[in-house]
């Protein structure tokens, strides 16, 4: 008897649907004849045991037969344990165990355990989302995946524990209850409403032209590099950086929550990604592990801070070829992996914020210490950092020491409440400005050319100014256009309308200092 039933498979962070078509023989064998077609890896190989036994511990004497199980289409690789609980229903419906003819309403994924548990599985929105745009109005999956799936609406999210749970639900369809995620009326309101942090910016005594510097950055989503000695604060001012940045709409958190779902990192209780993600990877990753990869390409850190903050801590330290392979995400906001089977992109829109030592002891330029290096040896050690990869980053400012009267003495600092209200002010003009033109993005630093040539028009002796710079500086067609950028941010934040010329002198001399290492 054939039976059919259909679940999902995920390639990039969009989902593919698949037919799980079981042929039951029906004519006892001495031997068990168990075979899985429809190019499955290893891990869809081995879940005949698994299936068999879970079968067999949820009560249903399956004698050994020929059982044929085809994934289609069977020219795309399928692999991961998410295929066990369709391929048991299958087996089941074939054997006639169901009282439902066919699963035609009904998309079905979860990992068996020996018992008949239901174990989860990654990937699962992106796996919702295609349930809905395919017209599949029922979704089955494992329990501690279901606020997940909850997410997306229109489709009917069931979540079970076990086969058995399955079978009921199946056989006594008007039982089961699905699982909504309890969103208010108002999306937006809700991820503002859960934004909670355990840093603020009253921590940090001093540094108030760096605290500036992350203000604009947060307000304008551009890329920040801290140059500063050892225990200035360059570290500490990045972790309370994601305290000022932005909520993210829904659309963003939508996102976001696919790229760490297909990853299988996301919070299984919450559901839903509901605030900017701050990714610090070690300076030991791979070119693999910033970039993503794998045989069957996965995310790697860039697209996990899609939307989010991406931390570069010790900026030198990360090998050259690792740093390298930013160029293209940070001008593109997107990465794509090609392999030989498949090319897979992935969104890698995400905020820069870097920090680095001036020099190789770190006390380059530090009045309280001297430094040790010869010059050779720190332009070797700044020279890790390639011009092109600098030349991406919008911001760069000097952390220095902090003095002891700052310190110890003198009133508490401004916290992030007030440097976030002005933040969200300046976002809110930007959001007003792109919406009335009908531009699909969210902050200054994804402006293209011709958005630049638009929003970002400059009075005469800003004109002036900016060409002087250019000249003196040499600075770059894309530093120019990344000046122009940083200056509307400014603007937003002092609530102009029009460029002026302080707004321009501020965004310049963010890109002054890295001629005193670089040049």
């Amino acid at each position: 008897m054939l039976f059919k039933s259909f679940s999902a498979a995920v390639y990039g962070i969009d989902a593919n649907l698949i037919d799980v078509e079981v042929d039951y023989s029906g004519t006892v064998s001495e031997q068990d004849h168990f075979h899985t077609v429809g190019l499955p890896d290893a891990a869809v190989r081995e879940s005949r045991n698994r299936v068999r036994s879970a079968i067999k511990n949820s009560g249903y004497l399956i004698p050994p037969t020929h059982i044929t199980i085809n994934l289609a289409p069977a020219d795309i690789r399928k692999e991961g344990s998410g295929f066990d609980l369709p391929i048991a229903i299958g087996i089941l419906g074939a054997y006639g165990a169901l009282r439902i003819d066919n699963l035609n309403g009904y998309l079905l994924v979860g990992e068996l355990g020996l018992d008949g548990g239901v174990r989860s599985v990654p990937g699962v929105l992106p796996m919702a989302i295609m349930a809905r745009e395919k017209g599949i109005p029922h979704l089955i999956l494992p329990a501690s995946n279901a606020a997940e799936a909850a997410v997306v609406e229109g489709v009917r999210v069931y979540g079970v524990t076990s086969l058995l749970d399955v079978v009921d639900l199946l056989n006594c369809s008007e039982n089961g209850a699905p699982q909504r995620l309890a969103l208010s009326s108002s999306t937006e309101k809700l991820l503002s409403e859960l934004q909670h942090f355990n840093v603020d910016f009253k921590d940090v005594r001093g540094q108030q032209t760096a605290k500036r510097a992350l203000e604009v950055s947060a307000a304008g989503s551009h890329n920040i590099l801290m140059i500063g000695p050892p225990g200035s604060g360059k570290t500490m001012l990045a972790k309370r950086l994601p305290s000022i940045l932005a909520p993210l709409s829904f659309d963003e958190a939508l996102e976001t929550t696919k790229i760490h779902s297909v990853a299988g990192v996301l919070d299984a209780a919450a559901g839903l990604v509901t605030q900017r993600p701050f990714r610090s990877p070690h300076h030991t990753i791979s070119d693999a592990g910033l970039i993503g990869g794998g045989a069957v390409p996965r995310p790697g850190e860039v697209s996990l801070a899609h939307n989010g903050l991406l931390f570069l801590d010790e900026l030198p330290e990360f090998p050259r070829n690792v740093l390298e392979v930013m160029r293209q995400p940070l001008e593109d906001h997107t990465v794509t992996i090609a392999r030989a089977s498949m090319s897979l992109s992935f969104p890698a829109r995400f905020m820069l914020a870097a920090a680095m030592n001036p020099c190789p002891c770190g006390y380059f330029n530090d009045k309280s210490r001297e430094c040790m290096c010869t010059p050779p040896m720190i332009q070797r050690y700044v020279a890790k950092v390639s011009g092109p990869l600098l030349d991406r980053i919008d911001i760069h400012i000097e952390v220095p020491a902090v003095q002891y009267k700052e310190l110890r003495g003198g009133a508490a600092a401004e916290g992030s409440a007030e440097i976030r209200n002005r933040v969200l002010a300046a976002r809110e003009r930007q959001r007003a400005r792109f919406s009335q033109h009908g531009e699909k993005i969210y902050s200054n630093a994804q402006m293209t050319t011709r958005q630049i040539r638009a929003y970002c028009e400059l009075p005469p002796d800003a004109e002036r100014l900016l060409e002087r710079a250019m000249q003196q500086q040499g600075l770059t067609a894309r530093a120019h256009d990344r000046i122009l950028k940083v200056a509307r941010t400014i603007a937003d934040l002092e609530g102009a309308g029009n460029l002026a010329v302080s707004h321009l002198a501020e965004a310049i001399q963010y890109r002054t200092l890295d001629r005193s290492y670089w040049s």
